[in-house]
């Protein structure tokens, strides 16, 4: 009698895919799940969620974060005013304890001396007065060295070094010089001090500018603010 013929028998994960098919998931042979496969061309896209690219400077570096710079910003005005608090502290105390023992002076009888205007104008409030302009201008030369000076040499404050930003022109074959980092100093720390609010909208810009995310000193100053590794 002739046998019929012997077919093989289907593997324990089931029939294999048809050629240029793909695996559908489930058991697999071993004991474990087969994993998802993507799919082909034409194909629905992927359901979980894509994280676009991040933006880039001309250059081809990625833009420094919103957060970042905040953040950068923040340690160099700590620096700032720890170096005003040791340089002029001791000169204001010295004027405010003159003023407050000429004040409390007594006469032989224990009354307060009253106070001379002409003693008080010429002695206190005159040396006060010219003690806060001469700290105007000292903070001012130590702005300008720091932020223009010191920034041109790398593109990097100490703040910046410590978030890992460089500022570098908007133009990627140019080089950050003393006329781009002053124009940067002149609007972030002088223009936008003028008017009330404006400090906020210079900082807040980046938020919203395309496609650089610069800041109005940046802007004007044609420069953008990277990422760097170092």
């Amino acid at each position: 009698m002739t046998q019929p013929p012997s077919y093989p028998m289907p593997p324990a994960g089931g029939l294999p895919p048809a050629a240029g098919g793909f695996a559908p998931p489930g058991p697999h042979p071993q004991g474990y799940a087969v994993p998802p496969q993507y799919a082909p061309p034409g194909y629905p896209p992927p359901p979980w969620p894509v994280t676009p690219p991040p933006a880039l400077s001309p250059g081809g570096q990625p833009l420094a974060s919103f957060g970042d710079r905040l953040l950068a910003w923040l340690i160099d005005t700590a620096l700032a005013s720890i170096v005003s608090l040791v340089l002029f502290m001791p000169v204001f105390l010295v004027l405010w304890w003159r003023m407050f023992s000429e004040m409390t002076r007594t006469n032989p009888d224990g009354t307060l001396v009253e106070p001379d205007p002409a003693t008080f104008f010429t002695q206190f409030f005159l040396p006060m007065l010219l003690f806060q302009l001469g700290l105007l201008v000292v903070l001012l030369g130590l702005y300008w060295l720091y932020h223009v000076e010191y920034l041109k040499r790398g593109g990097q404050t100490l703040g910046k070094k410590l978030m890992k930003l460089r500022v570098v022109p908007l133009d990627p074959t140019g080089t950050l010089d003393r006329r781009m980092a002053g124009r940067r100093w002149l609007v972030q720390y002088l223009a936008c001090s003028l008017a009330p609010g404006l400090s906020y909208a210079d900082g807040l810009w980046q938020l919203w500018d395309k496609p650089w995310q610069q800041c109005l000193h940046d802007k004007f100053a044609g420069t953008v603010v990277v990422k760097v590794s170092a």
